[in-house]
């Protein structure tokens, strides 16, 4: 519950910077994966926020919320990192290859909560 609070706080406000202060300082395509990086934040927060709620010690459960943390931290942090250091013109195309990890995280995941469902389905 605690990374969805802070996980939100920070979508909501990168939201924000990105809508008004980036926006005509990346470009184009930039700017579209600065959003992309905050919606799947956004979805994979919520995810975790249910997860929280559901209190449920099963492995698969905290499995999945695992994934989805590490997926967000991965995969919009390292879209983040990117967008915005092209600002100074100097890309850290080290970043590159997490975004891809940070994917498969959120599909593992999405497949951990598939075991979860699958074994406790009523």
């Amino acid at each position: 519950m605690v990374f969805s609070a802070v996980s939100g706080i920070c979508a909501v406000a990168l939201g924000a910077l990105g809508a008004h202060q980036l926006k005509g300082m990346l470009s184009p395509e930039m700017m579209e994966a600065f959003k992309t990086g905050v919606y799947y934040q956004f979805f994979h927060t919520l995810a975790v926020m249910v997860i929280a709620v559901i209190k449920d010690e099963n492995k698969s459960l905290k499995r999945s919320a695992s994934f989805f943390i590490a997926g967000t931290v991965l995969f919009s942090g390292s879209i983040y990192g990117l967008a915005l250091s092209s600002l100074s013109g100097n890309i850290w195309k080290w970043l590159g290859p997490l975004t891809p990890l940070g994917g498969l995280c959120f599909m593992a995941g999405w497949l951990f909560l598939l075991f979860y469902a699958l074994k406790n389905k009523s």
